[in-house]
């Protein structure tokens, strides 16, 4: 089954509504990954978000895995682009189960959840936020840094699991998912949905993993 779109630092779901002001809820859980080492800095985020899917709005948040300097680097953040993400100051670890959603609460106030269920921690913000909110994500992402988009981690899979949108079964479709092509080369490759549509796998390289369960 081809994807629906490529790109060059995501990978995973994306839903167009088009209209304006129609994506004011979502949501999700995900597995930390463990990063692989590798010879090079590599880098990696997972995250949910609303807008950014063909515009350049965005508000988002996740956790990042890298391998930096001969190390591992773990942690969690929040960003509303065009500024640089804030990061969370509580503890990530490989395999932790995370829970995002993002809420409009009314005229331009949106909240910001993440909340590991491994550790029992929960973050919340609430903020401004003035996006179009017609497109919605659940994404693996190779981020940028310094104005590049980086070299994406060994992440091996990834499960995002339960998505819902406008606190509803997003009922993902094949023509929602999407690859990541870096230097010529498919390197992040989403399974098709679980049968009920809110589940999905994505994996490190060009291999499409087979749905979960």
């Amino acid at each position: 089954m081809p994807p629906g779109w490529a790109s060059g630092n995501w990978s995973g779901y994306a839903l167009n509504k088009s209209k304006r002001g129609s994506c004011r809820d979502i949501s999700g859980y995900w597995i930390v990954p463990l990063v692989k080492p590798s010879r090079t800095n590599t880098y990696s985020s997972a995250w949910i978000g609303i807008d950014g899917f063909g515009n350049s709005s965005l508000i988002q948040t996740g956790t990042e895995h890298d391998y930096v300097n001969g190390k591992t680097l773990y942690y969690a953040w929040w960003e509303i682009l065009p500024a640089p993400e804030t990061r969370i100051r509580f503890r990530v670890s490989p395999f932790d189960l995370m829970y995002a959603r993002i809420t409009k609460l009314g005229s331009n106030k949106w909240r910001i959840l993440l909340a590991n269920k491994t550790h029992g921690w929960v973050f919340k913000k609430v903020t401004t936020y003035n996006g179009p909110a017609t497109t919605a994500e659940w994404i693996m992402e190779a981020p940028s840094l310094n104005g590049r988009t980086t070299r994406l981690a060994n992440y091996k899979t990834i499960l995002f699991k339960k998505c819902r949108l406008n606190r509803k079964n997003p009922l993902l479709q094949s023509s929602d998912r999407g690859i990541m092509i870096q230097r010529g080369k498919i390197v992040s490759t989403p399974s098709l949905p679980n049968q009920r549509r809110s589940s999905f796998f994505v994996a490190y390289g060009s291999r499409m993993p087979n749905p979960p369960k």
